[in-house]
Parts: C-alpha cells; structure tokens; sequence
C-alpha cells in the first residue's frame, strides 16, 4: 500500500509545472525584454545613421567625380543617376524615403553661363544624432 501511495505521489508530480512555476519564468521572461527592448532600439537607431553617414559619403563622392568629370555640378541628384554616378538615388534611413534629401548649391557656377549645380548634401530628416548633431548638419 505504502508503495502505492508514493507511486501516486511521483506521478501527479510529474504531470506539469505549478503555477507559481509559471508565474515565476513568466516574470524573469518580463524582466529580461524590458532590459533588452531599449537595447535593441539603441542598436538600430546606430545602424540608422551608421547608413545615412555612408550614403552621405557615397552621393559626396558622386557629386566630387561629376563635378571633376564634366566641369560643372549637377544640377539635381537624379543627373548623377543619369549620368550612372549612382546606380539609384539612396534612401535616407531615418525619414524612409528616397526624395527627403537637402542640397546646398554653389555660389557661383564654374562656367558662368551654367546653371548652379549642388556642392553638398544633407539629410532632410529632423532630429538629433546619437552625436548631438542635427541630422540636417551631417
């Protein structure tokens, strides 16, 4: 009998977690996610402008080589598309969209009677970097 008794015992052991249990892993689980959400959104806003910085220098460097190449700036991002400077005009990361980008133009254009082409580009998103810096000033 007494082996019985322990065999019932064992069994209704056996049969799952308790609810405090589960209560218990729910709540370490809980924990755990409200540490790592900011973490996460830290990360990708890092990446974010890790992308902008780099399609900032690329279309830079676009504008550099059309200028030296043709004797004269762009007038508009998509001449340098054109002209297959760049294969498509980058999206900005930060506002997710391909027309949001500002231009800066020359002063005076190298051959007076040209249009004035772009020297610099900025992205036309709002807001601060991780740096401190207004993304418009990047």
């Amino acid at each position: 009998m007494v082996t019985d008794v322990k065999k019932f015992r064992l069994a209704r052991r056996s049969g799952g977690f308790t609810l405090l249990e589960l209560v218990m892993v729910m709540t370490v689980m809980a924990i755990l996610l409200t540490m790592s959400i900011p973490i996460y959104r830290n990360l990708l806003l890092r990446a974010r402008e890790t992308v902008l910085r780099d399609n900032l220098f690329k279309m830079r460097d676009a504008i550099n080589r059309y200028s030296y190449d043709k004797n004269r700036a762009p007038e508009t991002l998509k001449d340098l598309e054109k002209a297959k400077y760049l294969r498509e005009i980058p999206m900005d990361p930060i506002t997710q969209r391909r027309d949001t980008w500002t231009v800066r133009l020359e002063d005076e254009p190298v051959i007076p009677s040209a249009p004035r082409g772009i020297v610099d580009v900025f992205s036309g998103a709002e807001g601060v970097g991780s740096d401190g810096v207004p993304y418009n000033e990047w």
